[in-house]
């Protein structure tokens, strides 16, 4: 879709089926429905503002409250996510009702801080109307832009209702000299993990040479929508064939 974008497109998007490995449960199902779009022009607080219209005009829950990374770490877990030391972020998840996975790693921040925000903090998230969590760490940018600043931060937003994710958004990364800097980053941890890798060339990245324009980007998670919607506790309610029955 990116491609597109540096082809000419201005506002387009494209529902798909999309899979993931061994994510089944309440709100997981392997295969399951993505919604995403693209805006040209779109600055971050239009992408956001787009992205809660949508919302409220399918849930009709009202318009989407906007809530710093920062302002819910400080209300639900109280420390700052930005500066507070790896031994604070360990202990607060240690306080967690379900414990850390053994195989988190000691120096690993952001899986900390992933740990922390899905354990003590998205519960709280769209409890009353639906809300717009954004500015997240410069580490956990992926393929959004970073505003500088101290500290400097993800233009990156994730879409809550009822203490549930339903969308990931960004202000796109236009720079393909930094997108590889990331993929290279990205490659150490996978090897690791034993995981493959990213391709150091590919098409998306010579499109980004060629002048991918100013946009914001945003997938929805349409099965869970439909939940809500539909008050259902479980995505086996509002697929036609779960993965057991598939």
């Amino acid at each position: 879709m990116k491609r597109l974008l540096a082809a000419g497109a201005e506002a387009i998007y494209q529902v798909s089926r999309v899979f993931r490995q061994e994510e089944q449960g309440s709100l997981h199902n392997p295969e399951f429905t993505l919604v995403e779009w693209y805006r040209t022009g779109d600055d971050f607080r239009a992408g956001m503002q787009l992205t809660s219209d949508l919302c409220e005009t399918l849930l009709g829950r009202g318009p989407a409250e906007l809530l710093s990374y920062a302002e819910a770490f400080q209300h639900y877990v109280s420390l700052d996510p930005h500066t507070a030391s790896l031994e604070t972020l360990i202990a607060a998840a240690r306080q967690c009702d379900s414990p850390p996975p053994e195989s988190m790693a000691k120096g690993d921040r952001d899986g900390w801080l992933d740990w922390l925000l899905t354990e003590r903090v998205q519960v709280h998230l769209g409890v009353e109307r639906p809300v717009l969590l954004y500015d997240f760490p410069a580490s956990q940018a992926a393929l959004a832009q970073i505003r500088p600043g101290e500290p400097p931060l993800a233009e990156r937003f994730e879409l809550y209702a009822s203490g549930w994710e339903l969308a990931n958004g960004y202000h796109e990364l236009l720079d393909a000299g930094e997108l590889r800097r990331r993929n290279a980053l990205a490659n150490i941890l996978r090897r690791g993990d034993g995981k493959a890798v990213l391709p150091e060339e590919s098409r998306l990245l010579a499109a980004m040479e060629r002048g991918l324009p100013p946009a914001v980007g945003c997938a929805l998670g349409f099965d869970r929508l439909v939940m809500l919607a539909a008050g259902a506790k479980s995505i086996d309610e509002v697929i036609a064939f779960p993965w057991d029955r598939a």
